[in-house]
């Protein structure tokens, strides 16, 4: 069993420490944190390690230390959007030794009296503020931590163009600390600029006439996302979303992405999936870019090129959607062997090249096929009638 020689204490703004936590402390030989937690200890020669942007590059220094006692100083709960969380990811946990305080959304759904399992719990820290765009509802309760002293004004503008300039904000800084304030207000007269850098975010969704309300279940109507008409049906788009099936963390390959719908809602379904869109039309990448922004995917990473060439240098998915150029040749094939075992590939052709090489990709590797026509009633003249739209033949398999 490895000694445990990595400590991470958090720390909460009145700077109290348990027995434990200030035995680790004082028994390590190098110290880690940001400046404000190193000023809370002593300097009595020790090396102090301050963390630089992105955390992750001090991780080789600190891996110089193996064996020997470490001490890393976080704020509040280090597993909760933590440098607890980065550090897990590059030590085994068996070298580790985890002491949290109250996290900082305890402590403010405390302070607001709302149940900490019925909030929407988020961090934009070090991302962008349009992250929080899924989770605007009605009614919805949103504990954001905040990456600076303009994200209040961010987030309320986000919440007035999408109609819900009646919600209720309350910025709470320094908890548990005896410089703790709360300031308030509503999202359409927020006006704040007096708040200090870190700090969290409280707010209470309050729906206004004709607010937007996309839920993140897949299928959001067709006139939610920019298009040059190139855009997978919502009903179709709600069945390939099934057959994907996305997961928490997985990413995404949409191979021939069009408007980037497909991708944008595997994003949306979790807020830690990833995704990349490969597009060879420039305008098209546009609207993607367009779109990730609006529905709350900014982190969607944008190819633009042909496959297959053009997934060479992707990083491996979790699951491949082919919504355009199923009868390109190799591609099924290059989708296919770039998947883990578990992993999902669907595709989707509306001709009869591509329905010939879906068929002829399933007899060699398996899978199902199914065919999805959709009929939607419109005018016809003064009457009203069913107009068709091109059947879809869909593939889906899950790679053994």
């Amino acid at each position: 069993m490895k000694a445990r020689w990595l400590a991470v204490v958090g720390i909460g703004e009145d700077g109290e420490l348990t027995a434990r936590a200030r035995a680790l402390i004082d028994g390590a030989e190098a110290l880690v944190g940001g400046a404000r937690h190193l000023d809370m200890i002593p300097d009595d020669g020790r090396p102090r390690l301050t963390w630089p942007r992105p955390l992750s590059g001090l991780v080789p220094h600190i891996a110089e230390f193996r064996g020997r006692p470490v001490c890393v100083l976080a704020t509040g709960d280090p597993m909760f959007f933590g440098v607890g969380v980065t550090l897990a990811r590059h030590f085994a946990i068996e070298e580790m030794e985890i002491v949290p305080s109250p996290s900082a959304f305890s402590l403010a759904a405390a302070r607001m009296g709302w149940p900490l399992a019925d909030a929407e719990t988020l961090t934009l820290h070090g991302r962008p503020p349009a992250l929080i765009v899924p989770f605007i509802l009605p009614g919805a309760r949103l504990l954001v931590l905040t990456d600076g002293s303009g994200t209040p004004a961010e987030v309320a503008r986000l919440l007035v163009e999408r109609g819900y300039g009646g919600s209720a904000l309350a910025v709470l800084e320094h908890m548990g600390g005896e410089q703790e304030r709360r300031l308030t207000g509503r999202a359409d007269s927020w006006s704040r600029d007096d708040v200090a850098p870190f700090h969290t975010l409280a707010v209470e969704c309050v729906a206004g006439p004709g607010a937007v309300v996309l839920p993140r279940l897949a299928g959001l109507p067709d006139e939610t996302f920019a298009s040059d008409g190139n855009v997978t049906r919502r009903e179709v788009r709600a069945a390939t979303l099934a057959a994907l099936a996305p997961l928490p963390g997985q990413r995404l390959w949409d191979v021939g992405a069009g408007c980037g719908s497909v991708a944008v809602e595997w994003m949306r379904a979790h807020a830690g999936n990833r995704a990349v869109a490969v597009e060879r039309k420039p305008d098209r990448a546009a609207l993607i870019a367009r779109n990730a922004i609006a529905l709350g995917a900014p982190r969607l990473e944008i190819v633009q090129g042909e496959a297959p060439a053009a997934l060479a240098a992707l990083d491996p998915p979790d699951a491949v959607f082919v919504g355009g150029g199923a009868a390109v040749p190799g591609l099924l094939d290059r989708c296919w062997a770039a998947l883990p075992a578990s992993g999902r590939l669907v595709a989707n052709a509306v001709t009869l090249e591509g329905e010939t090489a879906l068929a002829r990709f399933r007899a060699e590797r398996g899978g199902a096929l199914c065919r999805i026509s959709v009929s939607r009633a419109e005018p016809v003249g003064s009457f009203t009638g069913w107009r068709p739209a091109m059947t879809v033949t869909q593939y889906a398999a899950v790679k053994a």
